[in-house]
């Protein structure tokens, strides 16, 4: 979920004559909360909240009404009741968001076979060689979201720009239900203005970094000097963000990569009810599915989790993350607070299962910025001892049982551990 709230939006509200702009990213507006107000027409306009109604569960999607108080997705539902105390708060149904994800995966192929999935409510579109049949980019968003809303009523908002990071940044200039077109010719114009936190891979504590220095606006970062942007940021960083400030992104969009999948899951000798058992059990499933994605040289769009409970109920969830990742301690961190939204005191869990999905080449994804390099790298280490000496060598402390030896609650039931 966006944190935009929609009061710095930028539209082209009048039609764009420019076939440049063939890249779209097409993002559905606060998608789980806008299906969750399909069933319930009386809370449009209020602040609403998609979560469970307990202190200890965290938001899973908010109205655009609410993030004006500050409330957005992961944010622990204790919070977000205090910044806003008239929140209306209703359970999530993922299945409905599932189908109606569906339904509108089913019209933006209708526009164009060049497709990528970026999860359940968000996709890159080439338009290309769409151009013949629909017009201009402008006027294909334009019948996108016309499409999407009169089939689904569900609004979407739409950047086009020739390339991925600056469509993926108009639209969310575009949010609420806007188009913006960023002919090629004005990409450096609609850059540089912007805040330096809208590049990708500027974080929080990047930010930090780069104001202390005075680098405020992308403008300050292209024209800060690329060997000080590699000394302060290193060799990677210092270049990706330069690319990115100067418009330059060499990703294209790569149809049909959503299908593929990399996962474990385990079912346990007993079953689990403490939730740092749960989170244990996370990590080691976490370190086994990035081992194979670097081995593999992919990169996860997003995280699923899967959790059995004792009766044989099955949930799955799951997130996209910001950028593709290979890297155990990001799918771990993101599979805890997907289980988070799911966790009960009490509940009993015989089987769970972490997977990275819609994966794409570690090359194309790592050709803007990586956030996760530090743990990366402590991670390829460890692969090349492993490699070396043997699996069991160096583990996470959290993986390291006490000194009595014992099998501890998570034991899982041999051999029924599954990767797929």
């Amino acid at each position: 979920m966006s944190k935009q709230d929609g009061r710095n939006r930028i539209v082209s509200d009048t039609p764009v004559d420019d076939r440049s702009a063939t890249v779209l990213h097409v993002d559905m507006d606060a998608f789980f909360a806008s299906v969750e107000l399909l069933d319930r027409p009386d809370l449009v306009g209020l602040p609403v909240i998609v979560g469970h109604d307990s202190d200890r569960s965290v938001v899973t999607a908010a109205t655009y009404e609410a993030r004006r108080y500050g409330i957005n997705s992961a944010m622990p539902m204790a919070v977000a009741k205090r910044r806003c105390p008239a929140a209306v708060i209703v359970e999530p149904h993922f299945e409905k968001y599932s189908a109606r994800s569906a339904q509108v995966m089913r019209i933006f192929d209708r526009f164009t076979p060049r497709v990528e999935r970026l999860g359940i409510d968000e996709a890159f579109l080439d338009v290309a060689g769409a151009l013949r049949l629909y017009g201009t980019p402008w006027q294909i968003g334009a019948e996108i979201r016309r499409t999407v809303f009169a089939e689904t009523g569900l609004h979407c908002s739409v950047g086009a720009a020739s390339t991925k990071f600056v469509a993926k940044l108009a639209s969310s200039r575009a949010k609420p239900d806007g188009l913006l077109v960023v002919p090629h010719a004005d990409t450096i114009a609609f850059l540089h203005p912007q805040p330096v936190s809208a590049l990708w891979g500027v974080g929080g504590k990047t930010q930090e970094t780069l104001e202390r220095r005075g680098i405020h606006t992308v403008r300050d970062l292209a024209t800060t000097p690329l060997p000080s942007l590699v000394s302060l940021l290193g060799p990677a960083g210092g270049q990706r963000l330069h690319d990115l400030a100067w418009g330059r992104d060499p990703r294209t969009v790569e149809a049909g990569v959503g299908e593929k999948s990399i996962g474990h899951e385990v079912t346990f000798g007993r079953d689990l009810t403490e939730r740092d058992d749960v989170a244990r059990e996370l990590l080691r499933l976490a370190e086994k599915v990035a081992v194979r994605l670097r081995r593999a040289e992919v990169q996860a769009r997003t995280v699923a989790l899967k959790v059995r409970y004792t009766d044989f109920t099955t949930l799955t969830r799951s997130r996209t993350l910001a950028e593709p990742s290979d890297v155990a301690k990001r799918i771990h961190r993101e599979a805890v607070e997907l289980y988070d939204v799911l966790h009960r005191p009490g509940n009993r869990i015989r089987l769970i299962g972490v997977r990275g999905e819609n994966l794409v080449p570690a090359a194309a994804s790592n050709a803007l910025w990586d956030d996760d390099a530090p743990w990366r790298e402590t991670e390829t280490t460890v692969d090349a001892v492993t490699a070396r000496f043997g699996a069991g060598v160096l583990r996470p402390a959290s993986l390291v049982r006490g000194s009595g030896g014992g099998p501890g609650p998570s034991t899982p039931r041999a051999p029924h551990a599954r990767q797929d």
